[in-house]
């Protein structure tokens, strides 16, 4: 602290003749004004001036029993991260006729440790956990005024403001919310006059900024904690916004789609503009709902984050309006006129796929579930809302859920749904689960083959009994529904390695549909890949763009690892690329450009070359793209090793990996 701030926070003991004398004039209603009294202490005085008694002797008398096991426990993790710092206080300030004092942000002490000599002294002045010494109850005093100020000080001797405590020299710092900057409490060295010394104000300084320290860790961890049960929430499909709210209620983490829902949400309830950042919902301990919540939140959109009892935080989920719940498109039709065909959007010629279309439009009239295998982004999902809505509950919900998108305990409220009181956190008047709300109509689970084993004979139970219990519920409630579920392993195989359970494959599987990947079809790439466009174009406001025949070559030389999804983000890249011009093999992104490059250059290969291709490759991959020392496993120069990346062509590929 430089210069003046300095000497107002620091006492200085050879003024005490001067400042008393300044206070006894304070008190006969006369200018205290004097060199030797500080600014700071002055302000202080005139703030408790007509609402505390200056003959005080100490504090009020301390809370007790229940009241201060409240206060104890309402500032548990400021105890818990001060714990260490406190404890050393009893070695450290031995004999040294001082305490440290912890305090919460009303100046309400939580916890006294250091010199025992000074136990009967502390206790005299309520100087003990319970007691309060906020100015407004105790005048200026260091703890107090810290408080009021926001800054470190120190007090000594006769500038505290009642005569009773005058005998006593402190000096506090406050502690602040690591995230927020919110003061949160305040660390104190009191003593005797005779204990005084310029180093305490230091000391209580480096105390509190150690415990800031500890709770910033703690903090750092619970976020990073917060976020990992969040991270899938937060990649899920879906037109909902999603924000992660961490324990102070500060949004730390959104999808794509929150910023413009709470900006919609918000116009239309009181027509103006809303930040996520303006966005705060602090959650008090005990409290049901967040405090300052705006009138636009739901409640019910609202989910609180806890684990082991201690809340991390909550996720908002902002529902896109137009589909909370997907439901098939209006049928009003006028008679006589065709039916729209749900299937007529699944693009597709090859045969297997042609056959996979054929027995889905036959399954779609019976209720028994299906089960949809296929890899990852073959369209498992556009399949099952095609069998609802041709099937004879489409009228009914469609409610999809993915089983590996949530925790064993997020998925397990999603499903089943709870009663209120069920858990720690649980919202007012419960929640309807997923099974509930696809009640008259279909629930498909994506992704079932991560469903958690011992969440498994519960589904089981429901399927085969039509009821479902509420977490905390003893009653059932009826459902009937139809199962789609789809997955992308070989769920046989994971119930003879015990994942999943073999009852439940054989009730979920009655019949099967078997979903091609996209290299079993690259003869559907021009159609499928027009279509995709004419969807991206809409999206967009734009019109397709037309296709070289020569990208839809390149497209097909590729293998598709990521099926349609994969296809589907290619393609909307190279679109936002090109400007709406026509997409040529330009326009590829650059792995696929180096995989076609690649393969061309493999393509008349010899066996030895194929070979000593093999050879190189594995050696800079091995040595982490260091060509001189590839260059030595492999035995030749690095000048050769040069010329033959030239020759069989992985020069450009090499030196991306360099990269």
């Amino acid at each position: 602290m430089p210069g003046t701030a300095l000497r107002q926070r620091l006492s200085r003991p050879e003024n005490d003749h001067q400042i008393m004398s300044s206070w006894e004039r304070f008190m006969d209603g006369q200018d205290a004004g004097s060199d030797a009294l500080r600014r700071l202490i002055d302000d202080s005085w005139r703030r408790c001036h007509g609402a505390v008694d200056p003959g005080r002797d100490g504090a009020p008398p301390p809370a007790a029993g229940d009241a201060l096991y409240d206060l104890l426990t309402d500032n548990e993790e400021l105890v818990q991260a001060s714990s260490a710092i406190t404890a050393s206080a009893r070695d450290f300030l031995f004999e040294s006729g001082t305490v440290m004092v912890l305090t919460d942000a009303t100046g309400s002490v939580l916890n006294v440790e250091g010199d025992d000599s000074l136990r009967d002294p502390t206790e005299a002045i309520h100087l003990m956990p319970g007691a309060n010494w906020s100015e407004q109850t105790t005048g200026t005093n260091a703890i107090g005024t810290a408080l009021e100020i926001g800054q470190p000080i120190q007090i000594h001797s006769a500038e505290h403001y009642c005569s009773g405590i005058q005998r006593w020299s402190c000096a506090a710092s406050v502690i602040r919310e690591p995230s927020s900057g919110a003061i949160i409490g305040a660390l104190d060295l009191s003593g005797l006059n005779e204990s005084y010394s310029r180093h305490t104000l230091s000391l209580a300084i480096t105390a509190a900024g150690r415990i800031e320290n500890r709770l910033a860790q703690r903090d750092l961890k619970l976020r990073y904690r917060l976020l990992d049960l969040c991270f899938d929430r937060l990649r899920m499909p879906g037109r909902d916004g999603v924000i992660v709210f961490d324990r102070t209620g500060t949004p730390i983490k959104t999808n794509e789609r929150a910023a413009a829902l709470m900006t919609e949400l918000a116009k239309d309830h009181d027509g103006r503009d809303m930040a996520i950042r303006d966005l705060t919902m602090p959650w008090r301990k005990g409290r049901v709902a967040p405090e300052n919540m705006p009138e636009w939140v739901d409640r019910d959109w609202i989910e609180p984050i806890t684990i082991d009892g201690q809340r991390l935080g909550a996720v908002l989920v902002l529902p896109d309006r137009s589909a909370v719940v997907r439901r098939a498109p209006c049928r009003e039709v006028s008679q006589g006129s065709p039916k729209v065909d749900p299937f007529a959007r699944l693009s597709g010629q090859a045969p297997a796929y042609c056959e996979a279309v054929r027995r889905a439009r036959l399954l779609a009239k019976s209720p028994a579930p299906v089960l949809l295998l296929g890899e990852t982004g073959v369209g498992k999902d556009a399949f099952a809302q095609a069998l609802h809505e041709s099937g004879p509950k489409a009228d009914g919900a469609f409610v999809a859920v993915n089983c590996g998108g949530f925790s064993r305990e997020l998925l397990t409220s999603e499903l089943f749904g709870y009663a209120e009181g069920a858990f720690t956190g649980a919202r007012r008047g419960g929640m309807i689960g997923k099974i509930e709300a696809a009640d008259g109509g279909v629930l498909f689970l994506d992704e079932i083959g991560e469903m958690p084993l011992d969440l498994q004979p519960h589904l089981l139970r429901v399927l085969e009994t039509g009821e479902v219990y509420r977490i905390g519920e003893n009653e059932p409630r009826k459902v009937n529904l139809r199962l789609i579920a789809a997955t992308n392993r070989d769920l046989k195989t994971a119930a003879a390695d015990g994942t999943f359970r073999l009852d439940l494959f054989y009730r979920i599987a009655v019949t099967t549909l078997d979903l091609p990947p996209l290299r079993a079809r690259v003869g559907d790439l021009p159609v499928l890949a027009a279509h995709l466009l004419t969807q991206i174009g809409k999206r967009y406001e734009s019109p397709p763009p037309e296709i070289d025949p020569a990208l839809l070559t390149s497209l097909a030389a590729h293998d598709w690892p990521g099926n349609i999804r994969e296809l589907r983000n290619v393609l909307e890249g190279m679109f936002l690329e090109s400007g709406g011009d026509r997409l040529t093999p330009r326009h590829l992104p650059q792995d696929l450009r180096q995989a076609k490059a690649q393969a061309d250059a493999v393509q008349g290969m010899s066996p030895l070359q194929l070979a000593e291709r093999d050879a190189i490759l594995a050696a800079i991959e091995h040595n982490r793209g260091n060509l001189t020392s590839a260059a030595r496993d492999l035995g030749i120069a690095k000048s050769t090793l040069y010329v033959r990346l030239d020759k069989l062509g992985l020069k450009d590929g090499v030196e991306q990996l360099r990269r």
